[in-house]
């Protein structure tokens, strides 16, 4: 059978390119995945596009009083170090982060850009634990052992940014 090329912002792919998958959920439309040989989950729909901030409340500000889109209240989430504010954008949201102690990892993203900047992006799947197991079987790293409860109250699990062309991926089950 062919391979399917995909499309992104200009960029073409092969679905079978280690992270394009991850590139199509991009689109609104049915997952791609489906039909891939061997696939026993699928990719869905983008959750979120993180973003962190130095400065929570004038980016929520930003969001809200000047754009005039729905925010959340800010909640704190120590296991993650991060505190987050969610934008709606109807088809997405945004999750605004700032450092939570000074482990965060967010802290350390914002030394490194201190305006602040696109962090990640999240994209739902229908079986975490099944994409895992063959997300590692065709290499793509995990910055952890296990996954965690997210930020939605559901599994997470991030990818390592080298192995998904400079982005780093946040899986989270549908």
């Amino acid at each position: 059978p062919s391979i399917p090329i995909i499309k992104v912002a200009g960029v073409e792919s092969c679905v079978r390119h280690t992270c394009s998958p991850m590139l199509r959920a991009i689109s609104n439309s049915t997952p791609l995945c489906q039909g891939i040989p061997g696939s026993v989950w699928k990719l869905g729909r983008l959750n979120h596009i993180a973003i962190a901030v130095p400065d929570m409340e004038k980016a929520t500000a930003l969001y809200r009083d000047v754009l005039g889109a729905q925010v959340s209240d800010k909640v704190p989430l120590p296991e993650h170090g991060v505190y987050t504010v969610f934008v709606e954008l109807g088809n997405t949201k945004l999750e605004l982060l700032h450092p939570l102690g000074e482990k965060s990892p967010i802290a350390g993203f914002l030394q490194k850009n201190k305006s602040g900047g696109m962090h990640h992006i999240c994209i739902e799947v229908d079986d975490i634990n099944a994409a895992i197991v063959d997300l590692k079987a065709r290499n793509i790293r995990t910055l952890s052992a296990k996954t965690r409860i997210g930020a939605h109250g559901k599994p997470v699990m991030f990818l390592h940014p080298k192995d998904c062309d400079g982005v780093l991926v946040e899986l989270e089950q549908a």
